[in-house]
């Protein structure tokens, strides 16, 4: 650009060559004043708006402070013209006064500050662009929203970059970089953006033939999911498709072939995808899952020479044994992967060892078992010494991962030694992690002890509150533990450096269990006392409090020492400190009390049990580890901490709520582990609470739907559903308690339908299950039928029918739900029965509650007469056997029929349907040994009659 504008590059030449920095500014200065004066005079054209808004740019980037020029910025912006919309930029600086421009429509808005009020002067701009037919506009305007992401803009522009987003004339890069300007905005804003109302519409662009849109699309829907799991729940499908189309269809552009790896970005974020959602109870998605699965492992057992290649292929592969670890930790594909981690770990790359480190900690956290992993243990304990810092943090969450009771020592011992040669960066964590493991596995009172008081003793500075305070709360409410603690921090003590954490353990466990010790050869009270203040030269005013409060506990317990207690409080009456200062003032008044006055011995009594809580290290150690843009799919530690994660994440959904951290005395966070049972005996039960299950798809109204599902409810096949784009057809056919169903699509359109997309919603999926036999194709072409299987089982009685959902793009997006034809009905078989032994078994049963019955008013047919072949129609269409001369009445029905379910077995159920002709009424009487099923068939066999 400056090779078009003779003044611009004369003026970075005179720049460039000042000799100092004040001949520069003088330089700058005149620009400035000629640009102000260009400006004010008015009268200029593009090419010198350009010209000037570039010599700002210039001034702006060697870091000059600049504040004219933003009124013929947005004039640039609003020009109809590229070169002119391109040029210009908004930037402000920190105070959001200062304007400076900056070369670029998308340089503009990324250095604009997105709470400035210059933010309206270019809002119906940028919409504008986006309104535009022209992409190149509308691509600079996504750059500007994406960079900025303001409130404002966010809230202005959120449904334009949405219906550019879903537009069938925008062009791919234009729908590429609208995903990712909705993502920007979501994460930024997140208020602002409707995602359960705009979920099928986004999932539906996971069908687009070009990967590039695919790509972007998942990686916007990975976020939403993530706080909207069901409303995009459908987005697990079309994962699962996906990937099995890349990866065993090879369906695919040779331009998204990275090193013949397919793909590469798009299986990683897709393989994340799946990773939030529970594994699935799908068969028919199960075995694709399986089958793609396996395949990626198989495909990248043995790497190649090309460093590249191996990049991408690792990429695929490690993410993929995520999911396996993430969908069943005892299948065959993780015994796979575990032998693969084990190549890895010890593999020369350093890449290569920090993903097989890091994979292998998922799956130490997920595994029931981890002697698979043991095998390995001195290979991961060698690796805390790699030279790669990103290595060695691997191996320490690996460790932490895999330890339980049989390892627990030695795992503990080589992190202690490891703490005292580790990276600075490194040590907060460590400790953490060693003090978990330490409560978390103590196999007696007094390696606990010795452990935690090392560790405090070694970590120095990196040792948290938290660490100490747990001590001290273990210490206090195990009474076998006291005198061994207090016998253990005073030989820590004598040393001759000691750091200020176990200086306040010390003076906490002496002025409480000090006297349990006192009679003890070398630890009488003034060797306590002198070994103690020994150390308050040291340490800072919180420390000396706590100091202060041990004394005056020995007032109490060691009269032989008083006259020294009472001389320290009374020179610390005196220091500048407020805290200190009342503290011994109190104290001193305490003390200097006759012996026996009762005040002193109440106010230091010793301190009662802790009240049951849970260790605040775990929520502390994970609030560390989940500063990413995603949400972790684990969390390092057992297996226990990881189903513990889980159901708080089942509680908390939407938004998932940040957990407590122990600040204080006070600890709370999650459940850690049962070593606090038996050390503090603390009750660590957490109350689990079901997650609110997804709710049904609002069901499409119309004047015909109800009616063919009736219909279908008594008939094998029938039209389902039909409009002017697509019909719906149902063949059925049921054997005890399993069916099938035929479910025919038709587009009676002369354009395909695209993005097709067919799901079943089953409310109680404990009483009913119904899957497709396989994924459904995504394209339905112009004026043809395609058929899929839907395969259902009955487990237990059920009142609510599965709900079809199809979906599809036809110009604009569709979706319609109804009702599938599966009644509990629909597993009955008929049972043929003689007069004698119907009444017998009628009378058996009784009356109510195993009797439902109902009189319902009736339409006679043309003639006034009772429509007795519809009636048996209905009756036989819902599987019972009609018992003829049963009944003397001509126009009753009776019929008897036993329902088949999986789970409860066979359910017997006996039917009497009396019509009466005068008073046009009907009775209907069912019978059954279960009284759901005699509530359910009487309101289904009554609920068809009466359509009619």
């Amino acid at each position: 650009m400056a090779a078009n504008m003779r003044g611009l590059t004369q003026f970075i030449a005179d720049i460039r060559g000042a000799r100092v920095r004040e001949l520069e500014e003088k330089r700058i200065n005149k620009e400035m004043a000629n640009i102000r004066k260009k400006f004010k005079d008015g009268n200029l054209d593009g090419y010198q708006k350009k010209k000037y808004v570039a010599k700002i740019i210039f001034t702006y980037i060697l870091g000059y402070k600049v504040d004219i020029g933003h009124l013929e910025a947005v004039n640039l912006i609003s020009s109809s013209k590229y070169s002119e919309k391109q040029i210009v930029c908004l930037s402000f600086t920190g105070d959001g006064n200062s304007l400076a421009l900056v070369q670029g429509y998308l340089a503009v808005t990324l250095l604009m500050h997105e709470n400035s009020d210059f933010l309206r002067l270019v809002v119906n701009s940028i919409r504008k662009d986006l309104d535009e037919n022209n992409e190149v506009h509308n691509c600079l305007a996504l750059h500007a929203i994406a960079n900025v992401g303001s409130s404002e803009m966010a809230e202005a522009l959120a449904e334009d970059v949405h219906r550019l987003l879903i537009s069938p004339t925008s062009m791919t890069f234009v729908k590429k970089k609208a995903a990712l300007t909705l993502l920007r905005l979501y994460r930024k804003r997140p208020e602002v953006i409707p995602a359960v109302e705009w979920a099928l519409r986004l999932v539906s662009l996971m069908d687009d033939q070009d990967l590039g849109v695919v790509l972007c699309v998942t990686s916007l829907i990975t976020a939403l999911a993530q706080d909207h799991p069901d409303a995009f729940a459908v987005c697990y499908t079309k994962a699962v498709d996906r990937l099995h189309r890349i990866g065993i269809e090879h369906e695919y552009s040779g331009i998204y072939t990275y090193y013949k790896v397919p793909a590469p970005w798009l299986q990683v974020k897709l393989l994340r995808l799946l990773q939030y959602y529970p594994p699935t109870e799908d068969m028919t998605l199960k075995n694709v899952l399986n089958e793609t699965l396996q395949t990626i492992m198989t495909s990248s057992a043995e790497p190649s020479r090309n460093v590249q290649h191996n990049n991408a292929q690792n990429a695929v592969l490690f993410e993929a044994i995520s999911l396996a670890i993430h969908l069943d930790t005892r299948s065959p594909l993780v015994d796979t992967a575990a032998v693969l981690l084990a190549r890895f770990i010890s593999s020369k790359e350093t890449n290569v060892r920090y993903l097989g480190l890091d994979t292998m900690a998922h799956l130490a956290a997920r595994s029931e078992t981890l002697d698979p992993l043991k095998k390995h243990q001195g290979t991961i304990i060698l690796s805390l010494r790699d030279k790669d810092i990103s290595v060695r943090r691997r191996a320490l969450d690996l460790l932490y991962s895999m330890c339980d009771v049989d390892n627990s020592e030695l795992i503990v011992g080589e992190l202690l030694r490891y703490l005292k040669v580790a990276d600075y960066v490194l040590r907060e964590e460590m400790v953490l992690k060693i003090a978990i493991l330490t409560e978390k596995y103590a196999s007696s009172y007094k390696w606990y002890v010795d452990t935690i008081l090392q560790l405090i003793s070694a970590a120095g500075d990196h040792v948290g509150e938290e660490v100490w305070y747990r001590v001290v709360q273990i210490v206090t409410n195990t009474e076998d533990l006291q005198a061994y603690a207090a016998r253990v921090v005073f030989e820590y003590l004598k040393t001759p450096s000691v750091h200020e954490s176990l200086v306040k353990v010390g003076g906490y466990i002496l002025g409480e269990y000090g006297h349990l010790i006192a009679n003890e050869p070398g630890y009488s009270p003034i060797e306590q006392f002198q070994v103690l203040h020994s150390k308050s030269q040291f340490c800072v005013a919180p420390t000396r409090s706590i100091l202060l409060s041990t004394y005056i506990k020995w007032v109490n317990v060691f009269p032989e020492i008083k006259p020294q207690l009472i001389n320290i409080f009374e020179r610390y009456r005196h220091v500048l400190d407020a805290e200190l200062q009342q503290r011994a003032c109190e104290y001193y008044a305490l003390a200097c009390l006759p012996d026996d006055n009762e005040m002193l011995q109440n106010v230091c009594e010793e301190m009662p049990p802790f009240p049951p809580r849970v260790s605040g290290l775990t929520s502390r150690l994970n609030r560390k580890m989940t500063d990413t843009e995603d949400k972790r799919t684990w969390i390092h530690g057992g297996r226990e901490i990881n189903l513990e994660q889980q159901q708080m994440t089942t509680l908390v959904r939407p938004k998932q709520a940040e957990l407590p951290v122990n600040d204080s005395a006070t600890a709370s966070g999650t459940a850690d582990s049962a070593v606090l049972n038996a050390l503090a005996g603390l009750d660590l039960t957490v109350p689990s609470e079901a997650g609110e299950s997804a709710p049904a798809p609002r069901l499409t109204v119309g004047p015909s739907i109800d009616k063919w599902y009736q219909k279908l409810t008594y008939s094998a096949e029938g039209v389902l559903y039909e409009d002017v784009q697509i019909q719906i057809g149902i063949k059925s056919r049921f054997q005890g308690y399993l069916g099938q169903l035929a479910i025919y699509f038709g587009n009676k359109v002369s354009a395909p339908l695209t993005s097709f997309t067919s799901t079943i919603y089953v409310s109680d999926s404990a009483a009913l299950s119904a899957t497709f036999a396989k994924i459904p194709a995504n394209v339905l072409a112009p004026r043809t039928q395609s058929q899929q299987l839907l395969q259902v089982e009955c487990k237990k009685v059920f009142t609510c029918p599965p709900i079809l959902t199809v979906s599809f793009l036809a110009g604009a997006y569709q979706s319609i739900s109804i009702r599938l034809p599966v009644i509990v009905t629909k597993f009955s078989e008929g049972v043929k029965f003689g007069q004698a032994d119907f009444f017998e078994r009628w009378k058996l049963i009784g009356g109510f509650p195993r009797e439902a019955q109902v009189v319902f008013p009736i339409s006679l047919d043309a003639a006034g007469h009772i429509d007795l072949p519809h009636n048996r129609r209905i009756v036989s269409g819902n599987h019972f056997e009609i018992l003829d001369g049963i009944d003397p009445n001509p126009s009753n029905i009776v019929g008897a029929a036993v329902l088949h379910t999986s789970v409860e077995g066979k359910v017997g159920c006996l039917l009497r349907l009396e019509p009466n002709r005068e008073a046009k009424l009907c009775r209907l009487t069912v019978r059954s040994t279960s009284e759901e099923v005699a509530t359910a068939v009487q309101r289904l066999v009554e609920t068809a009659l009466r359509m009619e």
